[in-house]
């Protein structure tokens, strides 16, 4: 059933307006929807309604409602991913399954060892947001995560606004994933971010920043991944761990 998103104003008395131009070009010419087809539509209060078509004119797309009920499309702890941005479709698939493994935010961080200069950075920002979006509607998120612009990965941490924050390293390391959430459980609310570095890896400063700060280096076992790989495994565990 497609997903869209709406706001909770647009619903009225059992049906749901569809008039923004966006949505209706999605429905209406990219889809070709037809009167009595079922769309799924949420608003930002995180309620999903399952919905029927029940008429579509040249500007908008009118809606009766079946059933409506609290979206479950969500974790209950807030995990933030801050990893140094890769080139191309590397980059895009971190942003698509980091959304669809539940993250609130990614923040693009600027590392010694970054693949992309900052020039390049501040005009990636749109696409990846736009990625986030779509990615969203795809896995019936019930919140869009935020992509923010980029920043320097001290500036980051150095704000100290997270409960816990797990470095992941491939070599300098001082204890397993596993056996880091075994000792450090993950409470409901509680604000999780996870740092990735580049396919370089951080740099020797960074590391004695890291030391300076008292964070965690923390890997995934004995197998070197690519990035992309060590977003997917590393949110996938974090969320297996916290369910366990």
């Amino acid at each position: 059933m497609p997903h869209f998103f709406i706001e909770a104003k647009n619903v009225n008395n059992g049906k749901i307006v569809i008039f923004d131009a966006e949505n209706y070009r999605h429905i209406a010419k990219s889809l070709r929807a037809k009167i009595g087809e079922k769309l799924l539509l949420i608003d930002e209060n995180q309620v999903q309604y399952e919905t029927k078509i029940k008429n579509i004119d040249s500007k908008e797309i009118i809606c009766e409602v079946v059933k409506s009920y609290p979206s479950i499309r969500d974790l209950d702890f807030d995990l933030y991913l801050a990893q140094s941005p890769l080139r191309s479709d590397a980059q895009l698939t971190i942003m698509e399954k980091s959304t669809e493994l539940g993250v609130r935010a990614v923040f693009p961080i600027i590392t010694d060892n970054c693949a992309l200069a900052e020039s390049v950075l501040a005009k990636k920002h749109e696409k990846w947001q736009k990625v986030m979006y779509e990615a969203s509607k795809q896995c019936e998120r019930a919140k869009i995560p935020t992509c923010f612009e980029p920043q320097k990965l001290s500036e980051l941490l150095d704000s100290n606004n997270f409960d816990k924050i797990l470095v992941l390293a491939e070599r300098s390391t001082e204890i397993s994933l596993k056996e880091y959430l075994n000792k450090n459980r993950i409470k409901k609310g509680e604000k999780i971010l996870v740092v990735i570095g580049p396919e370089g890896g951080f740099s020797q400063n960074e590391f004695e920043y890291f030391k300076s700060k008292n964070l965690p280096l923390i890997t995934l076992g004995n197998l070197i991944l690519k990035a992309e790989t060590a977003v997917i495994a590393t949110l996938g565990n974090i969320i297996y761990e916290y369910k366990r």
